[in-house]
């Protein structure tokens, strides 16, 4: 099989892996640049190339896109999509799960938990805004930020007003949480492959902060998850349309809560905290699906 990885640094240890284990299952494996892809649409006749040669005979691609390459990425991976190349996490479904206010929306029409999420457009609504949120502490998330960038807590009133005022000056889209407090700043990720978790790891925030993200200095360690957590995190990953998905989830008096679905979840974390080689499942998962 011939397999694409659509990543903008070959160095990354997710890129590298899923190029071990494909190669090693006797994949043929290209790692290329969407930014270094360009493409020609006519009816009948479209055309995809790649640092001047055409790309042809794709069987399968993973997408591998960043937030700050979104807009262009999605659309050459589409265009793959429409010559028939198979991929577990389709451009539509990428773009569902980067937009986080678009995500929580489509979650919670399936009747998926979650913090409670408000968001305003207008600065006279803002105090209307957060009664409809209740009392701080308040969790302010940059709509499109990644790895726990643009996520403010705000432990008054006063100050869930003023960073919404810091935002709004910035012309950012984001969106304001209640805050789980009974988490004590961890978190769950369970990794969704082919709609099974195949492995999960719990992510500790460091002493003095309130993000679990591993970019921001937290720790992780294997976890063992309940069912009704493995039902919604196959759920959630269903809902928005992704084989290959990072579903953070929050354990709460209520139960399990959604924090955020990852389009392109890191390997590195999740395998070194559990020893699962989850690279192989996400190749596995291609050679079931794709064509030979």
């Amino acid at each position: 099989m011939k397999i694409a990885i659509l990543s903008r640094n070959t160095r990354l240890y997710s890129t590298q892996r899923l190029v071990e284990v494909a190669r090693e299952r006797g994949h043929v494996v290209r790692v290329l640049d969407p930014l270094r892809c360009y493409v020609r649409i006519a009816p009948g006749d479209v055309a995809i190339r790649y640092k001047g040669k055409p790309l042809r005979d794709i069987d399968a691609v993973i997408p591998r896109i960043g937030t700050t390459s979104t807009f262009y990425g999605t659309a050459v991976l589409r265009q793959l999509e429409m010559m028939g190349v198979y991929t577990p996490n389709p451009s539509d479904a990428v773009l569902r799960a980067r937009d986080k206010l678009r995500a929580l929306q489509i979650l919670a029409a399936q009747g998926l938990d979650m913090p409670v999420t408000v968001f305003g457009d207008n600065p006279d609504d803002t105090s209307d805004v957060l009664a409809m949120l209740g009392d701080p502490p308040h969790v302010i998330k940059l709509n499109e930020g990644s790895q726990g960038t643009g996520v403010v807590l705000a432990e008054k009133r006063s100050a869930s007003q003023s960073v919404i005022e810091a935002f709004r000056g910035l012309y950012a889209n984001f969106l304001v949480q209640e805050f789980i407090g009974e988490a004590n700043g961890s978190d769950l990720r369970c990794f969704v492959v082919g709609g099974k978790v195949v492995a999960a790891m719990q992510r500790d925030a460091s002493p003095g902060e309130f993000r679990a993200n591993l970019h921001r200095g937290g720790t992780a360690s294997a976890a063992e998850l309940s069912a009704e957590e493995k039902q919604i995190a196959v759920r959630a990953a269903k809902a928005l349309g992704l084989g290959i998905a990072g579903v953070d989830l929050l354990r709460s008096k209520r139960g399990p809560l959604i924090l955020e679905v990852n389009a392109s979840p890191g390997l590195e974390g999740i395998e070194a905290a559990t020893g699962v080689d989850v690279s192989a499942h996400i190749i596995k998962h291609l050679e079931q699906r794709a064509k030979k």
